[in-house]
């Protein structure tokens, strides 16, 4: 026998029925949040899901109305430190609504800002194990800083104000150094900005051989707490850490640390803190040369009086040995004068020639070392006035510096402005034609 016919009203009013005789009031369901969107009339629309491997496995609408809205939002912030948005995990107390026009829906009274922070919390630590257990925590850490690092690629917003100070830091140091970098633009907060920060550092990569840079800064102003979500993404970290080049962050935000800061090679806390890193390298280094000229400076003094010494000490020795032997050949001449006047007379015209001999001798002896000695100490004085790079302007040569570099290591354009320094003078000239001495030939 057919079953008798209804209208759909109806069958959505015994629906209703249904659900409302058979369901408890209400239920505390964890789930995500997809679509997240206020209204203008302080309601709240979301899609509440639940995922398997990134799989949708359920999905129902869900409406917070204005009045406990204001409430949720209050206690959430309040809590959690950040505002209520797409993909967060939540606990929702929700009462199940079936309406005969608009169909199944949730009414969320209540959300539990605890089990959001420990979800949170959860996801960051099994994101910190997986790097750890992959071996990227510290992947990123040896590589060996250079000892100045002239050439950095910065990833950032050109309108981040923590930008600014950074670019500000490095142009207006005190002590005039100079540090070529290059802007990679990239967003670094909202959903964009883990693939814009990801992309930007595969660009870098892609023009480190050509830029030859020596460290990638990560750098943005602070913020929200949740602006700052992307920099704890597996996929940013997973990046940095395998990264071509050093990396340093100064991401500026009040928590101790993110998970970017824990992979990357140095981490600061703000844009400013970096530039001041990065301009610490170049006054150690300054340090160090004048540390090694002070040094090789009391080397050379050394050496020299050492030198004089051994002279003086020589010189003295020659005299005591040619006094001594002149003295053994007096009293031998003393001893014999006792004998009789003839033989006497004839062995002294001997040993006066013998005498003669050996002064002679001993003359020859010590001018000759005099000689070399005075060779050898000629010889220091010239090796270090040859080391001194006065001397080769002295000799007619010249040194040419394009902005502080010599031209044999840069690429030289038309137009480009030369300082040519002499002994006396510094000259400044534009190029104004470049020729090949190879094509000459």
């Amino acid at each position: 026998m057919q079953q008798q016919a209804i209208t759909l009203l109806t069958l959505n009013e015994l629906i209703r029925k249904t659900l409302d005789e058979n369901l408890s009031p209400s239920y505390w369901v964890m789930a995500e949040i997809g679509e997240f969107r206020d209204s203008v009339k302080g309601h709240a629309y979301l899609d509440l899901i639940e995922k398997t491997d990134e799989t949708i496995r359920a999905k129902m609408r869900a409406n917070i109305w204005s009045y406990t809205y204001q409430s949720i939002k209050r206690k959430f912030e309040s809590v959690t430190g950040e505002k209520i948005r797409s993909g967060m995990m939540v606990l929702a107390l929700v009462n199940v609504q079936f309406h005969e026009l608009y169909g199944l829906s949730l009414i969320i009274k209540d959300i539990d800002p605890h089990f959001t922070l420990g979800e949170r919390a959860r996801k960051r630590q099994e994101i910190i194990e997986k790097l750890q257990v992959e071996g990227l925590l510290d992947l990123n850490k040896q590589f060996v800083l250079p000892a100045v690092s002239q050439k950095v690629a910065i990833i950032s917003s050109v309108t981040a104000a923590g930008y600014g100070d950074f670019i500000n830091q490095l142009d207006q140091n005190g002590k005039n150094y100079k540090v070529h970098y290059r802007l990679y633009q990239a967003s670094i907060q909202g959903n964009e900005a883990v693939r814009s920060i990801i992309a930007a550092i595969h660009e870098v990569e892609q023009h480190l051989i050509a830029e030859k840079f020596d460290l990638l800064v990560i750098i943005r102003g602070g913020g929200a707490q949740t602006d700052m979500d992307c920099f704890d993404d597996y996929a940013l970290a997973q990046t940095i850490a395998n990264a071509a080049l050093p990396v340093v962050t100064g991401i500026g935000h009040e928590r101790d640390q993110s998970i970017a800061d824990m992979v990357a090679h140095t981490q600061l806390k703000t844009p400013t803190a970096v530039a001041t890193f990065i301009l610490s390298g170049f006054s150690e280094f300054e340090e160090h040369l004048n540390s090694l000229s002070i040094r090789m400076e009391r080397v050379t003094k050394r050496l020299l009086q050492n030198e004089h010494n051994y002279l003086k000490d020589q010189s003295h020795l020659i005299r005591t040995l040619a006094s001594s032997k002149l003295g053994y050949a007096k009293q031998m001449m003393d001893g014999f004068s006792k004998q009789t006047f003839g033989a006497v007379k004839h062995h002294l015209n001997l040993q006066q020639i013998r005498i003669g001999n050996i002064e002679t001798s001993i003359r020859k002896i010590t001018f000759s070392l005099l000689v070399k000695e005075k060779e050898r100490l000629t010889q220091f004085d010239k090796t270090i006035k040859r080391l001194n790079p006065e001397y080769i302007l002295t000799k007619g040569y010249t040194r040419t510096e394009i902005n502080g570099m010599p031209i044999n290591l840069q690429e030289l354009k038309i137009n480009d402005r030369m300082a040519t320094f002499t002994k006396k003078q510094k000259i400044y000239s534009i190029i104004e034609t470049i020729e090949d001495h190879d094509k000459k030939k």
